[in-house]
Parts: C-alpha cells; structure tokens; sequence
C-alpha cells in the first residue's frame, strides 16, 4: 500500500512589513524604500495607514486582491528598532515568523533588481537585524529591492548614497520597480512565496527607452 504524499503548505505572508526610518528627512531616500513599498501596497489595495502606538508603527489591514485578510506596517522606531514593531504586531495577533514579510533596500543588488528569499541571514543591514533578533529566528521571508552602490566603497560615501535621495532618472524607474514589488506580493499571496520567487528574482526592470 503506497502512502499519500502530502503537498507542503503554501508559505503565504500575512503581515507586509516595510523598513525605514521615520523622519521627514528620510522620506524618499534609498534607504527608506521599505517605506515606499508598504505605501505603493496601501494604494493598490486602498488599505489606509494610520499610527498605532501599540504597534509602534504606521499600521492598516484589510483584504488583498486574490487573498484574504493581509496585515501592513511600516515600523516608526528607527531602522536598528524595527524588530520591536514587528514582535509588537506578531505578539497580539499571534502570527508565526514564517508569515511575516519584510521589504527592505540592498546596496548589494543593482537598481531595477528585486530578490525574494524565504530566510537568509540580516546581510549587515541594521533592521533586519532587529528583526532577526526579535523574531527569534533568520527563517521569514524577505523581499530585498536594489538601491545599487556608489563607485566609491569608501564608508561614509556608502553612507551618503543610502541616505541620499534617487536622481529624477531613478525616480522614474522606482515607480516601476514598485509596481513590480505590487505583483511580487501579490504573486505570493495567491501562489506562495516559494513560486513567487521564480518570477521576482529573475526580471530586471528597465525604462523603456
């Protein structure tokens, strides 16, 4: 008698979480692209963000196309705090780690470049550390978008470009790049991240010339 094999779950996230720092002079720098993630999220899916100091963040819910109940936050504690925000959200609704999924910037990864893993160390980034930390474990998936790196390796120009803010150029290509990353989450809402992860990580978006 032959056994039935059962088919792994789908790993489908339920809370979307975004990094980046909270101050007006962060917004729109490469660093914060978490941020701007959750709020291209937020209008697709005409989820409103308000602040919830319980939650120590920017936090809405509401019903994603093709899927049910999804969660999103964009955490207000500072990047090297964000893992408090996302236990704070995890701890009352008592979600596992495996469903929450964190959007955040790679300086590894060139500009128009998205990679979608299901676990992987922090990489040197700050709030995936805090992440890592307060979820007690590196296994969640992870939606890194590419911000490219300065000619110059030198730390504090590594520093300045992270904190800079995208030339008019790239701001026209960050508009597609995050709509992409609206396909990208929606892809593994309906279909699982596992799947999603073929057709995240293997296109470059481009301005059409």
């Amino acid at each position: 008698m032959t056994e039935a094999v059962t088919k792994p779950s789908l790993l489908i996230p339920q809370l979307i979480v975004g990094l980046g720092n909270p101050e007006p002079k962060y917004d729109q720098t490469r660093h914060n692209i978490g941020f701007a993630a959750i709020d291209a999220l937020s209008r697709a899916w005409r989820i409103p963000l308000g602040e919830n100091r319980k939650f120590q963040g920017e936090y809405g819910e509401g019903i994603a196309p093709g899927s049910g109940k999804i969660r999103l936050l964009k955490p207000l504690t500072y990047m090297n705090r964000s893992g408090q925000s996302i236990q704070a959200v995890t701890s009352w609704y008592k979600l596992p780690p495996e469903s929450v999924l964190v959007i955040y910037d790679d300086m590894d990864l060139p500009l128009g470049k998205t990679r979608l893993r299901l676990s992987g160390s922090a990489g040197g980034h700050n709030g995936m550390k805090s992440a890592i930390s307060h979820l007690n474990t590196q296994h969640f998936p992870r939606l890194r978008i590419g911000i490219g790196k300065p000619n110059d390796s030198d730390n504090s120009e590594s520093i300045s470009h992270v904190l800079g803010r995208f030339s008019a150029a790239e701001t026209q290509l960050i508009s597609l790049l995050l709509q992409f990353v609206v396909e990208c989450v929606e892809f593994s809402l309906k279909q699982g991240v596992e799947k999603a992860m073929n057709r995240c990580n293997s296109r470059t978006v481009e301005l059409s010339s």
